[in-house]
C-alpha cells in the first residue's frame, strides 16, 4: 500500500533529491535562453470543459460542408505516402499573406504567417529538417509537421519504416531483433498550441528545431542519429491568429480525439498511426507552477499502465529538474516550483478520458505522454489588461520553460531509447497475445513514489466485439459501417465474416464485423467499444467527461464476446467498410431516420423539392416518384430506402432552424444537413428576421429575460405564429417557462454529472428506433407534467448511470436515483406551438452520433 497523496505540492525527501541530481548530470547541452526578471502572479485559468455560446458564433462562419463532410470523412492525408523518399525532405512552403491581426504579435511570439518562412529558411540550414504537411484546419490553414533526424537514404528509410511496423505488427519478434535494438531510430512527437491561445510552444519549438538544424556538438549529432523528432508546429493556426482556444469551428481540439470530428484532430491522429511515437509532449498553458503529467487518479483502464507510469514519471522528473535549472522564482519572476500530479495532488487532474492528446496517444504505443502546462498566464483577461511589455515577458518565460521540458524529454528519450522501444513493443505484444495487464505497485513501477489502491485501474478485456450485420436487417447498416470506419480509420483492426457463424453462444448473419482483441491497440478498440465504468463513488471530481461509449452511443449493435475462438471464424481483413446505400426497385419508399446520415439524405431531398410524409414510427415515406432522387441520395449519404406499403401522415418540409446553441450541437446539427442559422440574445437584440425561420433550437447564450422589448415581442410572436420549439438543458427548459409553453416541471441534476445513462424510449416521431442508452452532462429530467404532455423517454429505472460520474449534491438530492424513470425528454404543443424538450445531451460535442437523429426529428417534427 502506498502512501496517501497530498493536496499540494511536497518537498522531496533526500532518496528523490538524489534521482533528480541523477537526472540533471545527464541533461542534453542545448541553449536555453536566458530567464526574465521582472515579478508576477497570475492565477491558473480555470478548467474549461465546452465551448461557449461565443464560440458558436465565431463556428457560424466555417463553411458548412465541413460538417457534411464529417459523416463520412474518417481519415486524414497519408503522411506514410511519402516513406518511399529518404531524409530529408525539403518542401517550398507556400507564405500566406502577412496578417497583422494575429494575436501572436502583440506577445511578441510568431505570427501563423511567420512560420512558413522560418520553416523554409531551416530547411535550407543543413541537411536535417524536412517539412510535410499533415493537412488543413477547419479555418483552412496548413498544418506543419516537422522532422528533424540525421540524413536517410530512400533505403534507410524503408528499413526503419519496416522496424516499425514489426514493432507494432509482430512484436514478439521485434522484442529479439538486434537490429530494431541498435538501430531503430526512437519517434518523439512534440505538439505545440492544440489550444490557439496557449501559444508558446509553437515557438519554443522553432528555437529548438533551429538549434538541431545546425548543431556541431557531438551530442547533437548522436542524439539526430538515434532518434526522429516530430514537431506539429501549430496544431490550432485558426486559434493562433484568431486568439482563441477553439479552432475556426468553435471546438476545443483537445476533446476531440475519441471522435475526431475535426481535421486538426485527426491529422495528429494519423501522425499517431503513421510515426508511432513512443513518446510525446502536448504543450500547453496556463498554470503556476508549472504542471507536468503523470496525473491524478483515476487513471485510464485500457493502458498499459505499469509501463506508461514508470516512463512518465522519470521523464517528469527531468523535466522538472531542467525547469529549476531555468533559476526562476516566486519572488523574482511570479514563477512557482514545478508540480507533478500524480505526486503531489491527490484528484482533479486525471487521465480517465482519451479525449486529450496524451491520453489518446498511449494507445498508438507511447509510453510516456505528458500535458506540460506552463506557468504564466497571457491569455483572456490577461491579454486585453497586462501592458505589453508584461505580456510580452511572460510569454518569453513561457518560450524558456517549454524548450527546457522539450530539450529534457530528448534527452531522457535518447539515455534512454532501448528501454522505451521495449517498452513499447510490450504494450503491442501484450494486446496481441491477450496478456494480463499488471496491476501498478510500487513493486512494478519501482522508483515511483506513493502507489497506492487508488491507482489500480484495469479492466476484463472480452475476447472479440461483434458489430452484426444490421442483426440481419437494414435497421442500423449505417451506424455500423460508420463506427467499422472510425475504427478502421484509429488502427484498430477488423474482419468481415464470409459466412454465418456462432460465437461467445449467438449466431451471426454474413457480412457481420469481427474485432478480435487479440491485436496490437486492443486498448484502444476497447476504449472506443466498452461500455465504461461507473466511476462516481471511486472520487470527488473529474476535470472532464467520464463516459463516451461508442458502442453504446453510435447507434450500432455491439457484442462483446467473453468466449469462443474468433479465428475459427472465417474472416478477411477490411479497410473500409462494406456500404449499405440501397434503394427498393418498386413501389414508395421507407427512410428509418434512425441515422444522421439519414437526417441528412432526407433534408437534401427536401431541399430539392422532393415530397416526403411522416409515418407514425417517424420514418419517412417518399413517393415511388422520388426514386431516381432517392437513388442519388442513397449513393452520397450510404443510406437505405426501403419498399413500404404505408403512406404515412403529416407532409414534411425543409426545417430552418434558428440555433442558440453550443459549437458541437451547430456543427451536429450541419452534420444533419438542416439550414441552420446561429443565434443568441445579442443576435436577437440587434433585429432578426424570423420569416425565414421553421424552429427554434435553444441549449445555450438565448435568455429571454435579457431581450429587449422588441426582441422579445419578435420572438413570442414567431412562437404564437406556429414556430416550434426544441429546447435542451437549463436554458431551453427555461425558455420553455418564460414563454409559458409546454406545463413541466424542469428538475436540475448534479451540474458536474456526465456519461452514458439507460433510458426507455415511448417510439413515435421523436424516439421511434432509438437506442436504449443516451449521453448526459449536468442532466435534466420533468415532473409535474400537465395536460398534454408527452413522455418520449425516461431514465432507466434503478441507476441509470451505465458509465461515468455522477453523484448526488451535498443535499441528497441531484443524484441518479432522483433521475430513475422520470422523463427526459418531453414533447407537446402550447398555444400553437409544438415544443420538445431534452434533459440529456444528445449532440454532445458532436460525438452521440446514435442519438443525434431525436433531435433531428424533433426539429422535423415541430418546423411550421
Amino acid at each position: 500500500m502506498g502512501m496517501s497523496r497530498p493536496s499540494g505540492p511536497v518537498s522531496l525527501p533526500p532518496s528523490r533529491s538524489v534521482a533528480l541530481a541523477a537526472v540533471a548530470a545527464g541533461a542534453l547541452l542545448l541553449t536555453a535562453l536566458a530567464p526574465g526578471s521582472a515579478s508576477a502572479d497570475p492565477t491558473p485559468r480555470p478548467v474549461v470543459r465546452e465551448g461557449s455560446p461565443s464560440d458558436a458564433g465565431r463556428a457560424s462562419g466555417a463553411p458548412a460542408a465541413a460538417a457534411v463532410r464529417a459523416l463520412g470523412d474518417t481519415r486524414a492525408p497519408g503522411l506514410g505516402d511519402d516513406e518511399a523518399r529518404g531524409y530529408p525532405r525539403e518542401r517550398k512552403l507556400v507564405v500566406p499573406p502577412e496578417n497583422p491581426a494575429d494575436k501572436s504579435i502583440k506577445l511578441g511570439l510568431t505570427p501563423y504567417h511567420g512560420i512558413a518562412p522560418k520553416l523554409n529558411a531551416l530547411q535550407r540550414v543543413g541537411d536535417r529538417v524536412s517539412v510535410e504537411i499533415a493537412g488543413r484546419s477547419a479555418g483552412g490553414h496548413q498544418l506543419y509537421l516537422v522532422t528533424v533526424t540525421a540524413p536517410e537514404s530512400a533505403r534507410e528509410t524503408a528499413r526503419q519504416e519496416r522496424m516499425r511496423e514489426r514493432i507494432e505488427n509482430a512484436p514478439g519478434a521485434a522484442a529479439g531483433d538486434r537490429a530494431i535494438k541498435s538501430s531503430y531510430k526512437t519517434p518523439v512527437f512534440i505538439n505545440n498550441n492544440i489550444h490557439g491561445n496557449e501559444w508558446e510552444g509553437t515557438d519554443a519549438a522553432l528555437k529548438l528545431i533551429e538549434r538541431l538544424a545546425g548543431a556541431k556538438d557531438a551530442r547533437s549529432k548522436d542524439l539526430l542519429a538515434h532518434n526522429r523528432l516530430y514537431f506539429s508546429i501549430t496544431a490550432n493556426p485558426d486559434g493562433r491568429i484568431a486568439g482563441t482556444r477553439a479552432n475556426a469551428n468553435g471546438f476545443d481540439l483537445n476533446r476531440d480525439f475519441i471522435t475526431a470530428s475535426q481535421p486538426e484532430t485527426r491529422a495528429v491522429r494519423q501522425i499517431a498511426v503513421a510515426k508511432q511515437p513512443a513518446v510525446m509532449l502536448d504543450l500547453h498553458g496556463y498554470v503556476n507552477g508549472t504542471l507536468i503529467e503523470p496525473t491524478t487518479p483515476p487513471h485510464g483502464e485500457n493502458y498499459e499502465y505499469d509501463l506508461f507510469l514508470k516512463n512518465s514519471y522519470a521523464n517528469a522528473l527531468g523535466m522538472e529538474a531542467a525547469i529549476k535549472r531555468l533559476g526562476y522564482t516566486e519572488e523574482k519572476d511570479g514563477v512557482k516550483p514545478p508540480v507533478i500530479p500524480f505526486r503531489d495532488q491527490q484528484e482533479g487532474w486525471d487521465d480517465w478520458p482519451p479525449i486529450f492528446t496524451p491520453q489518446y496517444l498511449p494507445f498508438h504505443g507511447a509510453v510516456a505522454t505528458h500535458t506540460i502546462e506552463f506557468p504564466m498566464q497571457v491569455n483572456n483577461e490577461e491579454y486585453e489588461t497586462r501592458p505589453v511589455a508584461e505580456l510580452r515577458r511572460r510569454a518569453a518565460v513561457n518560450v524558456d520553460i517549454a524548450g527546457a521540458a522539450m530539450r529534457a524529454t530528448l534527452d531522457h528519450t535518447d539515455r534512454h531509447r532501448r528501454s522505451v522501444i521495449a517498452d513499447q513493443i510490450e504494450v503491442f505484444r501484450r494486446g496481441a497475445t491477450g496478456a494480463e495487464q499488471v496491476p501498478v505497485s510500487e513493486e512494478t513501477v519501482p522508483g515511483v513514489p506513493a502507489i497506492g489502491p487508488e491507482d489500480v485501474y484495469t479492466t476484463d478485456f472480452p475476447r472479440a466485439y461483434v458489430i452484426p450485420a444490421g442483426g440481419g436487417s437494414r435497421r442500423s447498416a449505417p451506424a455500423a459501417a460508420r463506427l467499422v470506419d472510425h475504427l478502421l480509420a484509429n488502427d484498430v483492426r477488423v474482419g468481415r465474416a464470409s459466412h454465418g457463424f456462432r460465437l461467445g453462444g449467438r449466431t451471426y448473419p454474413k457480412g457481420s464485423y469481427v474485432v478480435d482483441m487479440h491485436q496490437p491497440k486492443r486498448g484502444l478498440a476497447n476504449v472506443m467499444l466498452a461500455d465504461g465504468r461507473d466511476i462516481s463513488g471511486k472520487v470527488s471530481t473529474m476535470y472532464d467527461i467520464s463516459g463516451w461509449s461508442l458502442g453504446r452511443l453510435w447507434g450500432a449493435s455491439v457484442d462483446a464476446v467473453r468466449s469462443g475462438d474468433p479465428h475459427r471464424v472465417h474472416t478477411r481483413a477490411v479497410r473500409s467498410a462494406a456500404r449499405v446505400g440501397y434503394v427498393a426497385p418498386r413501389g414508395k419508399l421507407r427512410l428509418r431516420l434512425d441515422d444522421p446520415r439519414e437526417i441528412a439524405a432526407l433534408n437534401s431531398l427536401l431541399a430539392q423539392g422532393v415530397s416526403a410524409r411522416r409515418d407514425h414510427d417517424g420514418s419517412a415515406i417518399l413517393p415511388a416518384s422520388a426514386r431516381r432522387a432517392a437513388t442519388a441520395a442513397a449513393k452520397k449519404y450510404d443510406v437505405a430506402f426501403d419498399a413500404t406499403k404505408a403512406r404515412g401522415g403529416a407532409a414534411l418540409h425543409r426545417t430552418r432552424v434558428a440555433a442558440a446553441v453550443t459549437p458541437g450541437e451547430l456543427f451536429a446539427l450541419r452534420e444533419m444537413n438542416f439550414d441552420v442559422t446561429p443565434v443568441s440574445t445579442a443576435v436577437l437584440n440587434s433585429g432578426f428576421d424570423w420569416r425565414k425561420t421553421d424552429a427554434l433550437f435553444v441549449s445555450a447564450g438565448l435568455d429571454r429575460g435579457k431581450l429587449d422589448p422588441g426582441a422579445r415581442a419578435g420572438l413570442d410572436r414567431f412562437l404564437a405564429g406556429g414556430g416550434g420549439l426544441v429546447g435542451r438543458g437549463a436554458a431551453g427548459a427555461a425558455l420553455n417557462t418564460a414563454a409559458k409553453l409546454l406545463a413541466v416541471e424542469p428538475v436540475q441534476g448534479n451540474g458536474d454529472a456526465n456519461g452514458v445513462v439507460r433510458v426507455a424510449n415511448s417510439g413515435g416521431a421523436v424516439t421511434g428506433g432509438a437506442p436504449d442508452h443516451s449521453f448526459v452532462y449536468a442532466p435534466m429530467w420533468f415532473t409535474g407534467l400537465g395536460s398534454g404532455v408527452r413522455v418520449e423517454q425516461t431514465y432507466g429505472t434503478g441507476d441509470p448511470l451505465v458509465s461515468g460520474h455522477w453523484r448526488a449534491l451535498e443535499d441528497g438530492g441531484g443524484g441518479p436515483s432522483d433521475a430513475a424513470g422520470r422523463a427526459s425528454v418531453v414533447s407537446g404543443s402550447a398555444g400553437g406551438t409544438d415544443v420538445v424538450l431534452f434533459g440529456t445531451e444528445p449532440l454532445f460535442r458532436d460525438h452521440p452520433k446514435g442519438v443525434f437523429p431525436q433531435v433531428g426529428r424533433a426539429l422535423l417534427s415541430v418546423g411550421r
